[in-house]
């Protein structure tokens, strides 16, 4: 048994290096590549490490993109939509776990509809809705898309189903209305859903591509996965400088991540809980 055992456990342990050997090579290959020559990345048989470490590809991307504006275009649409999910998630969210109100089930059925639709369908009438508000190249178009967000409804739902009713009605006995009950009393007891979904919402605008592309077309105003896009050639494509301008690009997600890593993997487990 003690044999049995422990050939189940390596074998456990193999699968999972392999797999994780598997996911990273793509990003070491990402890293090498950043400091190779275009003539190293076209050469077959192809090679792992550069023959020189060079930073002439981090050196011409910085000066093929305005990384700065890139950043802070691109930051201030992650928190644009961060806060807007957030604000307008939970009083929806708190409205269809805990309220009563006519057509309820049927608005909240839209909302599940809303997720079961690609949302490249919602493109056209979107950029006709920011075509005619005028607000093309803008800060308010980056962050269109992410103002309502019927995951994030779906997702603070099923956090404030979570909570007992007594609570609220406790809180209304103390003599809170129902704008008080919701953002003293119930609104802080999702704050690890709320930080779950605000994590998500920072992914998902940060691997927004189609929308800035079309939304936002002057470089500067664009984001850094729609700058990056411009770097791939029609006919032919330096492939060291995309690598490098990918690499620079991972940086924000990377910080992100280890910052808020523990509320990414509750978030995770939650969802999968609910």
């Amino acid at each position: 048994m003690k044999k049995k055992k422990g050939m189940t456990t390596f074998l456990t342990y193999a699968a999972l290096t392999i797999g994780a050997v598997i996911m990273v090579f793509p990003f070491i290959w990402m890293l090498l590549t950043a400091f190779k020559t275009n003539a190293e990345v076209m050469q077959i048989p192809p090679t792992i490490l550069p023959a020189e470490w060079k930073l002439d590809s981090f050196t011409r991307v910085m000066d093929l993109l305005p990384f700065g504006k890139l950043y802070m275009n691109t930051i201030l649409m992650i928190a644009g939509r961060v806060i807007c999910a957030v604000a307008f998630c939970s009083m929806a969210g708190y409205a269809f776990a805990k309220l009563n109100f006519r057509g309820k089930n049927f608005l909240f059925t839209l909302v599940i509809v809303q997720q079961m639709i690609p949302g490249q369908i919602f493109i056209i009438p979107q950029y006709q809705m920011i075509a005619r508000l005028g607000a093309g190249n803008s800060f308010f178009a980056l962050i269109f898309p992410g103002i309502v967000s019927a995951f994030g409804t779906f997702f603070l739902r099923q956090s404030y189903m979570g909570i007992p009713n007594e609570i609220g009605e406790a809180a209304y006995l103390d003599g809170c209305n129902r704008w008080q009950t919701f953002t003293k009393v119930m609104f802080p007891l999702t704050g690890a859903s709320v930080a779950a979904l605000a994590v998500f919402t920072a992914v998902f605008a940060y691997t927004d591509l189609m929308w800035p592309m079309i939304v936002n077309t002057d470089i500067n105003a664009t984001t850094l996965s729609a700058g990056l896009s411009s770097l791939n050639g029609q006919f032919s494509t330096n492939y060291p400088v995309l690598m490098a301008g990918s690499l620079l690009a991972m940086l924000p997600m990377v910080v992100l991540y280890l910052i808020f890593q523990k509320q990414f993997i509750e978030g995770v487990a939650m969802t999968g809980g609910k």
